[in-house]
């Protein structure tokens, strides 16, 4: 029993009615015996409801999304235009999948890679970020970057909105850092001596520990980020591998 590729390799015709099948999405299996189709079977997956939501926040994010998978072509593109993905690679085999992931690479382009298998963990190797699935193997696991807590597409969205709004707090206290002691320092050092200003010593240390304070102050707001539509804000089911 297999699928296109047996019958490929064999030289066998599908059965007829199994055509209409994968254009309607349905993964379609063959029972052949000695070397005679027998019969076909039509298997279809059913896509979960949040699926297509990840792939849309993911749209409105600025990014593409793709799809690798073992599947038929036809069965392949189906799913895709059911839940608006952008790239399908299908029919590919467990071993190639890291080199569906370079595939996707080639211009320069980032590749952040999700699975949860045996199979996956080549590929989350091979791609710029691995996402692995909590409830995956620990293969899996181990060869990812991001874990995600929860068996839940979305929180891939919540990971890229936690990662981009960490970046931006960095770049807001290295701003705030420098362009503090650009100022503070030459004030300290005595720059404005020769008009009658010094500043002392303690009211110097003072303005140092408030600068730490102002940072660590501006980090502690991105408890207040919200990473999915009425969930708490300290809610994040995303781990990171120590």
């Amino acid at each position: 029993m297999g699928g296109p590729r047996l019958l490929a390799d064999l030289g066998l015709t599908a059965a007829p009615a199994s055509g209409s099948w994968s254009d309607d999405g349905r993964t379609v299996l063959h029972v052949v015996v000695d070397d005679r189709v027998l019969g076909a079977l039509a298997l279809e997956d059913e896509i979960r409801p949040e699926s297509r939501a990840a792939v849309d926040a993911l749209h409105r994010l600025g990014l593409k999304v793709a799809m690798i998978t073992g599947d038929a072509q036809a069965v392949a593109d189906a799913v895709a235009r059911r839940l608006g993905i952008d790239e399908v690679a299908a029919q590919v085999l467990p071993a190639d999948k890291a080199d569906a992931v370079r595939r996707f690479q080639t211009g320069g382009r980032k590749v952040a890679m999700v699975g949860d298998g045996v199979n996956d963990a080549p590929a989350l190797a091979t791609a710029d970020v691995g996402i692995a699935i909590g409830a995956g193997t620990d293969v899996a696991v181990e060869s990812a970057g991001i874990i995600l807590v929860r068996n839940d597409p979305r929180d891939v969205v919540g990971a890229i909105t936690l990662s981009r709004a960490s970046y931006r707090k960095m770049l807001q206290n290295l701003a705030w850092a420098t362009g503090y002691n650009i100022v503070a320092i030459p004030i300290a050092a005595g720059i404005l001596a020769p008009w009658g200003f010094q500043l002392p010593m303690a009211v110097g240390a003072l303005a140092m520990s408030l600068s730490t304070v102002i940072v660590a102050a501006n980090a502690q707001l991105l408890r207040r980020l919200r990473l999915r539509a009425g969930e708490r804000p300290t809610g994040w089911p995303i781990a990171l591998p120590a």
